[in-house]
């Protein structure tokens, strides 16, 4: 009895372990990204990006590759040198996909910014971002 207790107690264990791993992950993806744009940095943002990503900015959307976004990521940094940026919400799908909505904040404004993320290959990759002007 005592040792179908301890099995029991072990499977509970590692797979309390393997959510609270799934948990930080998404919470880590959302926390890189948020030091990104706090930083203005395409660089940073764009090691999180899926292959190819939808990018709207400003009602102007397009599909790029990840190193194309990034290249349009860094002019828009440029342009519009970030003040602050600070989550709003964030939660996920039943299906598993996870979305977190921000603000981000510049000289001339603040952008409404929608980003989606999905697991590929076991890793959360962001394949749509969304700056639309509030």
């Amino acid at each position: 009895m005592k040792e179908i207790a301890i099995k029991y107690f072990l499977i509970i264990f590692i797979l309390g372990f393997s959510l609270n791993l799934a948990q930080a992950q998404n919470e880590s993806l959302f926390a890189d990204v948020r030091s990104a744009l706090k930083a203005g940095s395409s660089k940073e943002l764009s090691q999180h990006f899926h292959d190819n990503i939808e990018l709207n900015i400003k009602g102007e959307s397009g599909n790029y590759s990840n190193v194309h976004a990034e290249i349009y990521l860094k002019e828009f940094f440029k342009k519009h040198e970030p003040i602050s940026f600070e989550y709003a919400h964030q939660g996920s799908s039943n299906e598993g996909l996870k979305y977190a909505i921000g603000n981000y904040v510049h000289s001339e404004g603040t952008y409404l910014v929608l980003i989606r993320a999905k697991k590929i290959n076991g890793k959360e990759k962001i394949y749509i971002i969304d700056f639309s002007e509030e």
